[in-house]
């Protein structure tokens, strides 16, 4: 029987690129791309870098990604401003998942993303400052088709941001957040985001009464996480009568306050803007 001596660098493009969309942006940067000609440009399709998750990676400058990644694009040392760009400008502004890394985010990574990913349906946010989290609700302006935003703590303008994205991102579905949620925040999504399916407020300082206003405005809630946060007790009885309706609804350690003092200064450190708060 005669062997079958076809290479892989011989299959079509289209199957090559059906492939690399499995990718990881690890592989797609510093792998495929140099095995051979069509590899190059089967990776370089713009379908393969429709969806950009960053936070996959070890972005840290001494890591061997980075390290890598300099030595293969010629750079001194890495940024991750280049990477994005590089990412972002192979997509053809096509990309319709962003995730970016925790940290090494600038404000200006995130305008650059706002302006050039107009296509985007799922956004997860870096830690960002206190000034730089009231830009968010600029950012969502250019995000027409967003369905998922996905923020590491509630900015302080959140009222503001969650009214835009009801102007704006028509079809916003799903909103990850933690932190203080203040009545007024609670009212907002109640008010401007009423057809909300999935909504994650775990780990935040949430009361009951604010809970409710939430839980009888968006009528429409799928999944509801609050698991870890304080201002009720997880096994609150009423809670339960409330969101008998949510399919799936998590509160697994919820407590009305915290007992551990170390726990309580830690959480309390991260929230700076609870001073003064009495409860």
């Amino acid at each position: 029987m005669q062997k079958n001596t076809a290479s892989w660098s011989c299959m079509e493009m289209d199957c090559l690129v059906e492939i690399f969309m499995k990718l990881n942006l690890d592989d797609l940067s510093l792998a495929v791309p140099f095995v051979c000609k069509s590899w190059f440009v089967a990776a370089s399709h713009p379908l393969c870098w429709r969806k950009l998750d960053f936070r996959r990676l070890d972005l840290l400058p001494w890591s061997a990604f980075s390290k890598s990644f300099a030595l293969r694009h010629s750079l001194h040392y890495f940024s991750f401003t280049y990477f994005l760009k590089l990412a972002v400008g192979r997509s053809f502004k096509s990309v319709t998942e962003l995730k970016f890394p925790l940290k090494f985010a600038s404000m200006d990574d995130l305008v650059f993303s706002s302006n050039e990913c107009p296509k985007l349906k799922s956004v997860a946010l870096p830690t960002l400052s206190t000034d730089d989290e009231v830009m968010i609700s600029e950012l969502v302006c250019n995000w027409k088709d967003l369905e998922r935003l996905e923020m590491e703590s509630r900015p302080l303008n959140f009222p503001e941001l969650v009214k835009k994205m009801s102007i704006y991102c028509k079809k916003i579905s799903e909103i990850a957040v933690s932190g203080e949620v203040r009545e007024e925040d609670a009212a907002a999504i109640a008010s401007y985001l009423p057809k909300l399916k999935k909504l994650d407020l775990s780990d935040s300082y949430l009361t009951k009464k604010d809970l409710f206003v939430i839980v009888r405005g968006c009528r429409e809630l799928d999944e509801l996480n609050v698991n870890g946060c304080f201002g009720f007790e997880e096994d609150d009885k009423e809670i339960k009568s409330k969101v008998s309706g949510i399919r799936n609804f998590k509160s697994q350690g919820c407590k009305l306050y915290c007992e551990d003092a170390y726990e309580f200064c830690d959480w309390w450190d991260e929230y700076p803007q609870l001073n003064g708060y009495v409860f």
